[in-house]
């Protein structure tokens, strides 16, 4: 892996959502790699899934701002100067953006603003990866989706991020910014946010199983999706960013067999020994924004860069469990953990 990634070596990065799952498993890839200033940005917004233990065995190897990137003076004082931007803040709950549809504009959309108007005026060269959403297309026409399915988001979160992607994609056209927007599937592993079930279904999934709980399907169950374990999501941001060829261009990721959800439900369950199946009724407020079976195509992705999903489900869903086993008080509660962690954080940061 070292070789394919040596062009960072030497290179200032800046992660915003640093502290949360994929920005923080990023990071620690970085690490590994070596030579590379890391930046990270994170406001620790509640409920976000940012937590600073995702990199306490790092945090003397990475900079830290708890901080808004939404804030135009923090935006136009991290930006300069780095040459990779790694852009994962935002919320990603569907849900929540129908109940605070104006608290998503905010962070999904003015955000992304502030970050792209500073790059525009104190890093015009930066390279920008942008971390969207597959949920943009909505309901499928054909499947797998590819980049040419027609966008119809089925909520307002969707609706945001697609903003969001065209946002990125006209300061390319317009002023030349590196930008790329990568199509994310459902991710999941290590670091996850655990502590409610409106961002990942594969998260409280995995939670509901290793507590010995009822994981409850709407409908049947049947709605197959594609996963992406985190590592590869990870490698897929490296290269993205790594190659000019990707500049102005959308990518999708996506796994290898979608799944449907009873069927890894089931899974889960037989590899913790512990949990049950119930089916319920769709609750109408999530029926609105269902859209059945969905799952992406990744020909796109692999013909640019050779980027493919390497980590079959078994695997990651065991490193994942083993995980959570090991720091599961980091995860289910983390409210009390976390404030001290902030406080000594800012001590770090100052």
């Amino acid at each position: 892996m070292g070789s394919k990634f040596d062009v960072y070596k030497g290179r200032s990065v800046l992660i915003t959502g640093g502290l949360g799952f994929i920005g923080s498993n990023l990071a620690r890839r970085l690490v590994e790699i070596g030579g590379v200033e890391i930046t990270i940005v994170d406001a620790l917004i509640p409920e976000q899934g940012g937590n600073l233990f995702n990199i306490e065995d790092i945090r003397n190897r990475v900079t830290v701002h708890i901080a808004d990137i939404g804030d135009e003076s923090v935006a136009n004082h991290v930006v300069g100067g780095v040459d990779y931007i790694f852009n994962l803040a935002g919320s990603t709950s569907h849900l929540d953006s129908m109940f605070c549809p104006q608290r998503d504009l905010e962070l999904n959309c003015a955000a992304q603003l502030v970050l792209l108007e500073a790059c525009r005026n104190f890093n015009p060269h930066v390279k920008v990866v942008f971390t969207s959403t597959r949920q943009v297309y909505g309901e499928p026409l054909y499947l797998p989706v590819d980049e040419q399915h027609r966008v119809l988001p089925p909520d307002i979160n969707g609706i945001h991020n697609l903003a969001a992607e065209h946002y990125h994609l006209l300061y390319h056209r317009l002023y030349g910014l590196r930008s790329v927007v990568l199509r994310l599937t459902n991710t999941y592993g290590p670091r996850q946010l655990m502590e409610h079930d409106r961002q990942s279904f594969i998260a409280w999934f995995i939670r509901q199983a290793m507590d010995g709980e009822t994981i409850e399907l709407f409908g049947e169950g049947r709605q197959r999706r594609d996963l992406n374990y985190v590592d590869d999501v990870v490698d897929a941001l490296l290269l993205a960013a790594a190659s000019d060829a990707t500049d102005g261009q959308i990518y999708n990721l996506g796994g290898e067999e979608p799944i449907a959800l009873v069927d890894l439900a089931k899974l889960l369950i037989s590899m913790t020994g512990r949990g049950h199946i119930s089916c319920t009724p769709f609750p109408p407020e999530r029926q609105l924004i269902d859209i059945g079976n969905i799952y992406s195509s990744y020909r796109k992705i692999e013909t640019a860069l050779g980027w493919r999903p390497q980590t079959p489900l078994r695997i990651g869903l065991r490193r994942t469990l083993e995980f959570y086993e090991r720091h599961r008080e980091r995860y289910w509660k983390r409210q009390a953990a976390s404030s001290a962690g902030e406080r000594s954080a800012k001590r770090h940061s100052h």
